[in-house]
C-alpha cells in the first residue's frame, strides 16, 4: 500500500535513489540489485538482525516480569518498581534520535555493534545494584545504550532489501523483539524462583551477550549505504521534514499509543496474577509470557495482511482485536486472562510492524531519523504505559489499567480513520471529474 493510500503526501529524496558507495568500514564499493527473499545473504541478514531484536527486548524489559520480587526485596511500591522499566524505555527515547543521526554517519552496522556491546555490558552490572535509585539509573544506561538498535536496524532493512519484502524483513526484526521480551520473561520467572531476581537479570545479560556476538559475526556489510552529515542545521531539517509529513505524523502517534497499551499491560500483569484470586507463582507467571510467540507470528505475517487489507485495514484489525484482548482479560479466570493476553499481543506486534514498516518505506530520506522518530514515540509511549498502567492499578485494580489500554486503542481508531476520510477527499476530486 502506498503513501497515497493513507490520505499523505510522498516526500521525494535524493536518498530513493543512491548509488551504491563503500561501506564505512573500508570495503570497496559494491553495486547490485538489493537483496530479497530466497536471494544472497536475506537469510543471513534477516537471522543477525532477528538476533539484535531478541537481545535489545530481552534487556530493555529484564525487570518487568520481576517488578512483584523487585517491590519485595527492595520495600518499594509498584509504581516505583515500574520505574526500572520506565527508566530504560525513557532512556531509549530520549537517545534514539542522537544515535540515529550517529548511524546516518558512521553507518548503521557500526553504531548497532557498538550499542549492543555497551548494552550487554551494563546488563551485567545490573544485578548487582544495591538500592532501586542505582538500579533505575542503570537501567537508564542501558535503555540509552539500546537507542542505537531500533531505527539503524529498520533503516539497514530499508537501504538494503528490496521495497517490496521490506515489511516482511521488518516484520522478522519485530518478531525477533517478541522472542526476545518472551524469553526473557520466561526464563528471569523461573530462575528468579528459585534464586532471586539477580541471578534472573544476570542470567538475561548472559543471553545478550551470546546474542550479541552472533550478531556481529553475521551481519553482512551495507552495500547501499550513503553516509550523511551530522551538522545540526542538517539534522533539524530533516526532523522539521518528517514532523512536517501527516502521513508520518499519524505513524508516530499510532506507535505511541499501542506501546502505551502493551506497556501497561505486561507492566502490570505480574502483580494481577500473583495476587488473589490467582495467587500464583512467580515461574508460572514468567511463564505466561510464551504468548509472545503470538507476537512473534503476528509480526512475521504482517506484510501479508497489509496484501490483503491494505495499511489501514490491517491497522483497524490490530487495534480491534487488541481491544478485544483488554475485554477478556478482565475476567477472573486464567484460561480467559491468558486468551486476552494472545489477542492483546498478536494485535500489538501486528500494529507495530505495520506502522514501524510504513514509516521506513514512506521515508524518502533520511531513514534513520524517521525511524528514530518513531521509535522515540513508541519508547515514550511505553513509558507512558509502564508508569500509567501501574498507577491506574494502584488506583483502581486490573480494571483501571484495562481503561488506560482501551482509551489509548480508541485514539489508534480515531487516528487511522483520519487516515481514511484523508484518502477519500483526495480520491474525490479525480471521481468526479472522471
Amino acid at each position: 500500500m502506498t503513501p497515497a493510500d493513507t490520505g499523505a503526501p510522498t516526500t521525494v529524496g535524493a536518498a530513493a535513489s543512491a548509488p551504491d558507495v563503500s561501506d564505512t568500514s573500508g570495503a570497496s564499493g559494491a553495486s547490485g540489485a538489493r537483496v530479497a527473499p530466497g536471494g544472497p545473504g536475506y537469510r543471513r541478514m534477516s537471522f543477525a538482525l532477528f538476533l539484535a531484536g531478541v537481545a535489545t527486548f530481552a534487556l530493555l524489559y529484564s525487570t518487568q516480569a520481576l517488578l512483584p520480587l523487585i517491590s519485595g526485596d527492595l520495600g518499594v511500591s509498584a509504581g516505583d518498581a515500574s520505574w526500572t522499566v520506565a527508566a530504560a524505555t525513557g532512556g531509549l527515547a530520549v537517545f534514539v534520535l542522537p544515535m540515529s543521526a550517529l548511524s546516518e554517519r558512521y553507518g548503521r552496522r557500526t553504531v548497532m555493534t557498538a550499542s549492543l556491546a555497551v548494552a550487554v555490558t551494563v546488563g551485567l552490572l545490573v544485578p548487582f545494584a544495591p538500592s532501586l535509585p542505582a538500579l533505575v539509573a542503570l537501567r537508564a544506561v542501558q535503555g540509552a545504550a539500546l537507542a542505537g538498535l531500533p531505527a539503524s536496524a529498520t533503516a539497514y532493512l530499508a537501504e538494503e532489501v528490496t521495497p517490496k519484502a521490506l515489511v516482511t524483513a521488518i516484520g522478522l526484526f519485530v518478531a525477533g523483539n517478541s522472542v526476545g521480551g518472551m524469553s526473557g520473561r520466561v526464563i528471569t520467572g523461573w530462575v528468579a524462583q528459585e534464586w532471586g531476581w539477580r541471578v534472573a537479570v544476570g542470567v538475561i545479560g548472559v543471553v545478550a551477550v551470546v546474542c550479541a556476538v552472533a550478531f556481529r559475526l553475521l551481519l553482512p556489510k551495507p552495500r547501499h549505504f550513503t553516509p550523511g552529515s551530522l551538522r545540526p542545521r542538517v539534522l533539524a531539517r530533516t526532523v522539521r521534514d518528517h514532523l512536517a509529513d501527516p502521513l508520518l505524523r499519524r505513524l508516530y502517534a499510532i506507535g505511541a499509543l499501542f506501546m502505551t497499551v502493551f506497556g501497561g499491560v505486561y507492566t502490570v500483569i505480574g502483580y494481577r496474577l500473583t495476587e488473589a484470586p490467582f495467587s500464583l507463582p512467580q515461574g508460572i507467571v514468567g511463564s505466561i509470557f510464551l504468548v509472545y510467540l503470538v507476537g512473534t507470528v503476528s509480526a512475521s505475517t504482517a506484510g501479508r495482511l497489509v496484501g490483503r487489507l491494505g495499511r489501514r485495514g490491517a491497522l483497524y484489525l490490530a487495534g480491534g482485536t487488541t481491544a478485544a484482548g483488554l475485554l477478556l482479560s478482565l475476567a477472573d479466570s486464567v484460561p480467559l486472562v491468558l486468551l486476552g493476553l494472545v489477542l492483546i499481543t498478536a494485535g500489538f506486534f501486528a500494529g507495530h510492524a505495520v506502522a514501524s514498516s510504513a514509516v521506513s518505506r514512506t521515508a524518502t530520506h533520511g531513514r534513520a531519523q524517521a525511524s528514530a522518530l518513531y521509535q522515540s514515540a513508541y519508547y515514550i509511549g511505553s513509558s507512558a504505559g509502564s508508569t500509567v498502567g501501574a498507577t491506574a492499578f494502584h488506583a483502581g485494580g486490573w480494571a483501571g489499567t484495562v481503561g488506560v489500554g482501551l482509551l489509548a486503542v480508541l485514539g489508534v481508531v480515531s487516528i487511522t480513520l483520519l487516515g481514511t476520510r484523508a484518502a477519500r477527499r483526495r480520491t474525490a476530486p479525480a471521481s468526479v471529474t472522471a
